[in-house]
């Protein structure tokens, strides 16, 4: 049962003053100046550590006094890109990409924004397995966008290399089996990485979708159901087809790259055209 719909900004002003600092923060990690060179890193930890906090009262609900999670295209959304930035904070840690970093706090400010202005829906838990299935399917829309992130990475590089354009390649990553400098890592380590998290992916996703099976008090044919299983299907497909007939560079990427829009449609795209373009507070 929906208990509420309303956007964040009438629930108090706590949240509006976290989701500006927040995309403020963003702001500035994005910055491209140098006169700022020393900012935007310690920016985007900020901006993330906000979200956060945003997150857990959005979301989570601390404070609000209802019981169960808000969901909906908008918080979904929002997790997902923080949890790249989660990701991307980790990697950042040995391989700087500072090209990687401006895009994701963009990407950051605008989920902020867009879940401020489409809050979605708090709904309680059906069953007790239901915010596990919630919490894997995320973490799937996690670790196959960071997988998209870095294999961005990799078609790009690739570009430069067939171009011969001079310099250590886009987001500074060395030639295939070149030794990485200060600032990049090899594209075999790049493209290796990124399987790992398609692979990571896959058995998140195959989780999700065994527990809602076992779980669901009936089956749905619905739109959800369906973009999750072609999804399924075309990252299967993927690591088979790389495992077996060795598939790799753009024909690789370009699998992910369905596979990917697939999944965000099952859930994120659904979801928006419910909320959005038919009626926002329809169960």
């Amino acid at each position: 049962m929906i208990l509420t719909t309303a956007p964040l900004h009438t629930l108090g002003v706590a949240p509006l003053v976290l989701a500006l600092m927040a995309v403020l923060a963003y702001a500035v990690a994005a910055w491209p100046s140098r006169s700022l060179s020393r900012l935007p890193a310690p920016a985007l930890v900020a901006g993330w550590l906000l979200h956060a906090v945003l997150l857990a009262l959005d979301i989570g609900g601390w404070g609000r006094g209802e019981a169960g999670a808000r969901l909906g295209f908008g918080p979904v959304l929002s997790l997902t890109v923080w949890l790249v930035l989660a990701v991307h904070e980790i990697e950042s840690r040995f391989v700087p990409l500072p090209g990687v970093r401006r895009v994701l706090a963009i990407s950051g400010a605008v989920v902020v924004m867009v879940a401020w202005a489409f809050p979605g829906e708090v709904r309680a838990a059906l069953s007790m397995w239901a915010p596990v299935h919630w919490l894997l399917g995320v973490a799937s829309y996690a670790l196959f966008g960071a997988a998209v992130l870095h294999a961005w990475m990799l078609d790009s590089a690739e570009r430069q290399l067939r171009l011969r354009k001079p310099g250590s390649g886009a987001f500074g990553l060395a030639p295939a089996g070149g030794t990485p400098g200060p600032m990049g890592m090899p594209l075999m380590r790049l493209e290796r990485l990124t399987f790992r998290f398609v692979e990571a992916g896959f058995v998140v996703l195959t989780g999700a979708l065994l527990l809602g099976v076992a779980t669901a008090p009936q089956w749905r044919w619905d739109h959800k159901t369906v973009f999750s299983l072609l999804g399924w299907t075309v990252f299967a497909a993927l690591l088979l087809g790389r495992q077996w007939r060795g598939w790799r560079g753009r024909r690789a990427t370009r699998w992910l790259y369905v596979g990917a829009v697939l999944l965000l449609l099952a859930y994120v795209g659904s979801r928006f055209v419910f909320e959005v373009l038919v009626n926002r507070s329809a169960a």
